[in-house]
């Protein structure tokens, strides 16, 4: 009888750069996802009774911390994931810049107000305010491991639920760091940690949480999905992008190709956000291109540099494919090409002339590449931009005309004269549409995003027309014909 294969307990994440052992960790298993949910449950009724006040302390003594060890934060994001450390920096940053607008504006959004009852219902004092789901399920990212989930956890938490993070199984030394450092602060595991590979993810779908924030790509926000309705387990998604830069006739050729080989490159291109297609008007496209190629070539991928390594390795399978199609048909690389992808590292590369149904145009790369086509105006640059199935964010540069162009652009986010700045605008909602996913994090909807309205009607005196009642005459019902007509019926007739 052959005997069972253990399966394993453990898994190693791996620096992206060198191959070397960052750190093991548990693979946890469904009862112990289930137990953590349990765990937090308790901890919620805990953590929403203390008021916004009393959680605005401790999600404040949270981010003091983390700001304090920083450096800390930053070098274990550059070893375990790749990115660089002033990089890594500016995302820890920039998270918890968050944490701090969360906690600071949640009763100001969350809390109870009066809402106008109307005159038919003018008797009644009406009031709504947002409760908190009790527990909500975070599966993280690996490419920005602090600040993407932080736009989950700590809006969230804010809101008064307990949370339950499950990071990359690419950057799980990230998350426990983040959960460490705050039961450290608090003292409770109103924020607990499960670490594994995708059954774990699975599992913490179908543990009942009440709401779950899922970041990553598309096709594994659909699985998500589908596991979250077994229980009716609504969700966040945040999914992938093909996110352009439009460059209008007027626009600051400079700033704008600075701007765009930034948002291509930085975090080695792994970036949902990321600059991947770049649609420049004709009569400023030649000085574009030459601008933004001779920035490009001063720019290398490597361990100590400005560009990282790729952080996963089947990923360069991917680039490399886009890559070649667009080469194979009728491409050109400027910057880049074929040989910029190697066993960790992948080359900045700039594509000209590629089709527009091509891989590299319609599919997301993740890495270090875009494509730069030459349009006619504005109306051919907005068309094809709206012409893939992602709507995540995009990028304008226009002296006159950025507002009108952005606002025709079919996608959650837009940045004018400046490239993903309305992801560090804590007060701004982000999120997609389309395959880029639902729901919205940041701001006062990702606040609300993890609470339900919780509407109250107060009668405050007896109504003079009393309609809710099996009591009613017919001369109730005559005055309240009356007065919906006075309210209501005088229109022009039709």
């Amino acid at each position: 009888m052959t005997e069972a294969i253990a399966r394993p307990q453990t898994f190693e994440s791996l620096n992206p750069a060198t191959g070397d052992v960052v750190g093991t960790h548990p693979i946890q298993t469904e009862d112990e996802v289930r137990a953590a949910v349990a765990r937090a449950r308790d901890e919620a009724l805990w953590w929403s009774a203390l008021g916004y006040a009393q959680r605005k302390e401790h999600l404040n003594a949270w981010k003091t911390a983390i700001t304090q060890r920083l450096p800390e934060l930053a070098e274990l994001v550059h070893r375990e994931m790749g990115k660089p450390v002033p990089d890594a920096v500016l995302e820890a940053g920039l998270a918890v810049d968050h944490i701090a607008w969360a906690a600071g504006h949640a009763k100001k959004v969350l809390g109870r107000r009066r809402v106008p009852s109307g005159m038919l219902m003018v008797n009644q004092a009406a009031t709504v305010e947002y409760k908190p789901l009790g527990v909500v399920g975070v599966i993280g990212p690996w490419n920005y491991p602090v600040f993407t989930p932080m736009g989950s956890i700590a809006y969230a938490l804010a809101a008064g639920n307990a949370v339950v993070f499950k990071p990359s199984e690419f950057t799980p030394g990230v998350g426990a760091w983040l959960v460490q450092v705050f039961q450290d602060v608090v003292g409770r595991p109103v924020l607990q940690l499960v670490t594994g590979l995708g059954e774990t993810g699975n599992a913490l779908c179908r543990s009942g949480v009440d709401k779950l924030a899922f970041t990553g790509s598309t096709a594994t926000g659909k699985k998500v999905m589908a596991a979250c309705a077994e229980t009716l387990t609504p969700v966040v998604i945040e999914a992938g992008g093909k996110d352009s830069v439009i460059v209008d006739a007027d626009a600051d050729v400079t700033a704008a190709a600075d701007a765009a080989l930034w948002g291509a490159c930085s975090n080695a291109g792994q970036t949902c956000i990321g600059v991947e297609r770049v649609y420049v008007h004709e009569k400023v496209y030649d000085e574009f291109v030459s601008t933004i190629t001779a920035k490009a070539r001063g720019l290398e991928a490597s361990a100590d540099g400005k560009v990282g390594p790729i952080t996963m390795p089947k990923q360069l399978d991917l680039i490399r494919s886009h890559v070649d199609d667009a080469l194979a048909r009728g491409g050109r690389a400027v910057v880049g090409g074929a040989d910029a992808v190697g066993d960790r590292f992948v080359q900045p590369t700039i594509l000209v002339d590629v089709p527009e149904d091509s891989l590299a145009v319609q599919e997301e790369t993740f890495g270090p590449t875009m494509t730069i086509a030459k349009v006619r105006d504005m109306e051919e640059a907005i068309a094809l931009t709206n012409a893939t199935r992602y709507g995540l964010g995009n990028t304008v540069f226009s002296k006159r005309n950025g507002m009108a162009i952005a606002a025709r652009v079919r996608s959650g986010m837009s940045a004018v004269n400046g490239v993903i700045s309305f992801a560090g605008v804590p007060s701004l909602p982000f999120g997609g549409v389309g395959e880029s996913g639902f729901g919205r994090i940041h701001g006062p909807d990702g606040l609300r995003e993890f609470t339900y309205p919780k509407a109250i009607a107060r009668q405050r005196f007896k109504p003079m027309v009393n309609v809710t009642t099996f009591d009613r005459t017919e001369k109730a019902e005559k005055q309240f014909t009356q007065v919906l007509g006075l309210l209501h019926g005088r229109g022009k007739k039709r």
